[in-house]
């Protein structure tokens, strides 16, 4: 018999050869169809490729190869100049456009604006302001070439010790999909793309590229793709970002019944999926992303496009479902500015985004004490001003969700526009330990600690005597202290980190003794990505103000509300817990102090929260276990003070088709203009399926109301909004009954309650995503 191998490769090449040489059509948004039809096997493969890394297969020339379009974006997809399909590119963006300021061969810098982290964003409960922020980043990637933003960031903030918190918006689903949709919503409105990342179950920074995240069907669908949802269906984002780790045995970007059978299928997304910055994976081959519907492997590596054309050649990858995903990447492609040959100016609105900045992240500034009404500060002339971050202000998280920002407003500066001066002794200190801080950090720092080079690390605290306490006092009105903590990308936190040290402790004990006995007051910033523990020191103090990682413009945002200009109108999107310990989930949550160091032996056993993560907490994450189980916490989820009082009267809620509305009345009762959040939770009767004592189903904030005017807002409730998930008969439910209706301004301060009879309502869906190991679910 003769080898026929030969000869078949001379007839593909042939072909290939006739293809090539034939009219190439032109890519446009309505020929898909025909350069599909056109491309060959090998620019079938390499389009579901980045473009990250040298090596490609094929010719540069043909494929089109090039170095990065922009300085410092994240990636870019290829180019295949023959069917005039250009290059697009991606930018890391959570926060703000990640790109490098600083370049070879000009003068021009390239900065970009820091943002309000997501902590922040969502702490405004205002959909509309964080609208404005979308567009304002939308404005800026739109400029600077980028195609699509990476972000925003939509995972659950399972744990306070979570690395990437920051970036996250809420322990509660519907908060988080709610502030999401308004984000993709409002970068999409200037014509570039996003993509909500990590999907799904990115709960942990710890081994986050292989940990198996153990999760029952119903805490899925309720709690972990809930917020997901809700974004997809209400903003249709061009792209999403598929998360490194596996859920519940299976890898997410290799994970059909995840991106096909319930984000395609059941949400009805309509836009790619790229992965997470993985590559090749040694125990996921290439041919299940393919058929999962991962489309866009990224940062891409030449084996990854030759495993897809033999794959082809092999039988081992459907052309079907290779032709499926290339269809999805041309019609997101004909979308971008870099295919409608956008001429971005490098030049966005810097000054008119800073502006944006400073109000939102005022506005989501959590004021969680203020005893004896020191806040606003009035007639202050002198501070003295304790904490090294007060000096160095962190405007936002570490790894590829910080942003190179031109500036950072710090505290002294912030007070100084206002007209507060800081004691120079203590200020001169400070401003001294700063530089040597860094250069000691940058020197010692471990080398695998890569994510410390993006963004600002935290600096550790100095000894404060009481000898120098007692000068400050003599010269100041009042102190401010502040604390910070910093988290970022590839670690999660330790449990030291959230608690306060043996520093902080003794500092905040000297400043409060000797403040007080002179009768001035002590104010504390809380410059943090996520919470911290307070139970043990706030009674030390008068007042306490969350001020997140708020942007470049902190400093000032920070001044805007101790004014009083700002009056604060934020609530926390997260419960504050008295101990780490008190959260359910701590249980399982790696809390390795030097994951990094782990032995291989180690690394390759079953330890528990490095290997795998047992969801064992349920649908009861949050204040959903706090509220349901009548655990004591430090701050409620929804908690947030202000400096005027507000009352609910007149609650309403009645069915209307396929919704429940709901109507209240809000009044300022207090002397000073402000806003409040109504949010609404929802009482469940009994029935089959265990609930949570509440969840919230509903919020909205009012206008910035004058001392007596009230306003009345409506908002409503989709009744499969309403719905838990019967993961048995894989449907959601609303079980018959009387529904209450509670409003307030927290979980535990209800104001307003109603109720409302409905009647069954049941939505079958697909039987995805099963658990295969056996958690000890807390309900049960």
């Amino acid at each position: 018999m003769h080898n026929k191998r030969p000869l078949i490769a001379f007839a593909t090449l042939l072909l290939s050869t006739s293809i090539m040489a034939q009219p190439a059509p032109q890519l446009n948004a309505g020929n898909i169809d025909d350069v599909l039809k056109a491309m060959t096997l090998e620019e079938k493969a390499q389009l579901l490729v980045g473009d990250g890394n040298d090596g490609f297969i094929g010719s540069g020339a043909m494929l089109g190869h090039q170095a990065k379009l922009v300085a410092g974006a994240a990636g870019q997809t290829v180019a295949i100049k023959r069917l005039g399909i250009p290059a697009t590119v991606v930018s890391d963006g959570p926060a703000g456009i990640h790109i490098d300021p600083i370049r070879k061969g000009t003068s021009q810098t390239f900065y970009a604006t820091g943002f309000p982290i997501g902590t922040c964003l969502a702490s405004t409960w205002n959909p509309q302001l964080v609208y404005q922020v979308g567009r304002a980043m939308g404005e800026e990637g739109l400029e600077y070439g980028v195609d699509v933003i990476l972000g925003p960031g939509m995972n659950i903030q399972r744990n306070p010790l979570g690395g990437r918190n920051f970036e996250y918006y809420s322990e509660d689903p519907l908060l988080n999909g709610t502030i999401g949709a308004a984000m993709v919503n409002g970068i999409q409105s200037m014509g570039i793309g996003t993509s909500p990342k990590h999907f799904a179950v990115n709960s942990q920074e710890t081994d986050r590229t292989r940990v198996d995240e153990r999760v029952s069907q119903r805490a899925l669908r309720e709690i972990y793709l809930r917020g997901f949802e809700k974004m997809v269906r209400e903003a249709q984002p061009w792209t999403v970002m598929s998360s490194y780790n596996k859920i519940n045995g299976v890898y997410s970007q290799g994970n059909h019944d995840l991106l096909t059978t319930v984000l395609r299928d059941e949400w009805g997304f309509k836009g790619i999926v790229m992965t997470d910055w993985i590559g090749e994976r040694d125990d996921l081959p290439v041919a299940d992303e393919v058929h999962a519907g991962n489309d866009l492997m990224m940062p891409g590596y030449p084996v990854q496009t030759k495993d897809i054309i033999d794959g082809v050649k092999s039988g081992k990858i459907d052309i079907k479902d290779v032709d499926r995903n290339v269809r999805k990447m041309l019609e997101y492609i004909v979308k971008t500015p870099s295919f409608r040959k956008y001429k971005f100016t490098n030049n966005p609105d810097l000054k008119g985004h800073a502006a944006v900045t400073r109000q939102t992240s005022a506005e989501g500034m959590v004021l969680l004490q203020n005893r004896g009404g020191v806040l606003p500060i009035r007639n202050l002339k002198t501070v003295a001003l304790f904490g090294v971050n007060s000096y160095d202000f962190l405007s936002g998280g570490l790894g590829s969700g910080c942003v190179n920002v031109p500036y950072v407003v710090d505290m002294v500066q912030g007070l100084k526009n206002i007209g507060v001066a800081t004691t120079p002794a203590l200020t001169d200190i400070y401003e001294k330990y700063v530089p040597y801080a860094k250069a000691k950090l940058a020197a010692d720092k471990n080398p695998e600690m890569w994510f410390l080079n993006q963004g600002q690390p935290k600096l550790d605290e100095i000894d404060i005597t009481d000898r120098l306490t007692r000068h400050e006092a003599q010269q100041a009105d009042a102190a401010i202290i502040t604390l910070g903590r910093q988290s970022g990308e590839g670690i999660d936190r330790e449990v030291s980190e959230f608690n306060i040290t043996e520093k902080e402790r003794e500092m905040i004990s000297h400043v409060s003794d000797i403040f007080h006995s002179q009768g001035k007051p002590v104010i504390v910033i809380l410059n943090s990505g996520w919470s911290m523990e307070t139970a043990s020191w706030r009674d030390r103090v008068d007042a306490i103000l969350v001020a997140w990682e708020p942007g470049e413009e902190g400093g000032n945002s920070v001044a805007d509300v101790l004014t009083g200009k700002v009056c604060p109108s934020g609530h926390l999107t997260a419960t504050w817990p008295v101990s780490i310990g008190d959260d359910p989930s701590t249980a399982n949550f790696p809390q390795q102090p030097d994951y990094y160091g782990l032995t291989d032996k180690f690394a390759r056993g079953a330890l528990k929260g490095v290997n795998y993560s047992n969801h064992d907490e349920d649908i009861f994450v949050g204040y959903r276990y706090y509220d349901t189980f009548h655990k004591t916490v430090a701050y409620p989820f929804g908690f947030g003070l202000s400096y005027t009082t507000f009352a609910f009267s007149g609650l309403k809620v009645k069915k209307q088709g396929n919704d429940v509305v709901v109507s209240v009345s809000v009044k300022n009762t207090g002397r000073t203009a402000g806003k409040q959040v109504a949010q609404v939770y929802v009482t469940a009767p009994k029935g089959n399926l265990e609930k949570p004592a509440k969840e919230l189903k509903a919020f909205a904030k009012t206008k910035e109301l004058r001392p007596g005017q009230s306003e009345t807002l409506t908002m409503t409730i989709p009744v499969r909004d309403l719905a838990s998930f019967d993961s048995a008969d894989s449907q959601w439910i609303v079980e018959p009954g009387t529904y209450a209706f509670l409003v307030g301004d927290n979980v535990e301060n209800i104001a307003e309650v109603t109720g409302l009879t409905l009647d069954k309502y049941t939505e079958k869906v697909n039987n995805a995503l099963p658990l295969k190991a056996s958690l000890n679910l807390l309900h049960r």
